[in-house]
């Protein structure tokens, strides 16, 4: 079995001018699918891992297969975290958000000064650490699977490829214009149950 790339969840169109079908183009076909040609050959080249989960590889690996198989689990989670239509926190949810930060706008705007505020190439997150949320960063193909205690809920993309059809490389609008409209709180909510990892997750 070889890892694949998985389907979007929605059309590559669904997000009008906020993230265009040329943006998931480039960013789903090419460079998601990159990651997965290259982690499947490096995986092939060696028997002592094969048979191994993304997740599993995540946790043992370093250097270039943890690369490629950590922006797997990256890009798949992203893809998750966004919604085609608005959505809005609710029930658990927004409690943990009003008495972590205090307000979902107050949350934006932690999630979009993590985001933009992050050097270089990377990931901004919202994680639920020891039963609290918490609004954190990863470098280039680190991970929340990577770190113990670190429950992903959603996942924001701040690598140039992200934004740089769309927004011309201007990091804080798309931060802002994505947050604002395009995240998919539901996710978030249904990652409360500590799974989260798994939903991105491929068997062997």
């Amino acid at each position: 079995m070889a890892f694949v790339l998985p389907d979007l969840p929605y059309a590559k169109d669904a997000f009008g001018d906020i993230l265009s079908a040329e943006t998931f183009d480039y960013h789903h076909g090419k460079h998601h699918n990159a990651y997965v040609v290259k982690a499947n050959e490096l995986v092939a080249a060696d028997p002592a891992l094969q048979g191994k989960s993304l997740v599993e590889l995540i946790r043992s690996s370093e250097g270039g297969l943890f690369n490629q198989v950590g922006q797997i689990w990256n890009h798949t989670f992203y893809w998750q975290s966004l919604s085609p239509s608005k959505t809005a926190p609710s029930g658990k949810l927004l409690d943990l958000i009003n008495d972590a930060f205090g307000s979902v706008d107050a949350l934006i705007e932690k999630l979009k000064a993590e985001a933009v505020g992050h050097f270089a190439s990377g990931w901004a997150a919202l994680i639920l650490k020891d039963g609290k949320l918490e609004v954190t960063s990863y470098h280039d193909a680190d991970t929340p699977v990577a770190h113990e205690g670190h429950a992903p809920l959603l996942i924001l993309d701040v690598w140039e490829h992200a934004y740089y059809i769309d927004y011309r490389n201007a990091r804080p609008n798309y931060a802002d214009r994505v947050l604002k409209e395009a995240i998919n709180w539901d996710f978030a909510a249904q990652n409360l149950d500590g799974n989260g990892v798994n939903r991105a997750d491929q068997p062997a």
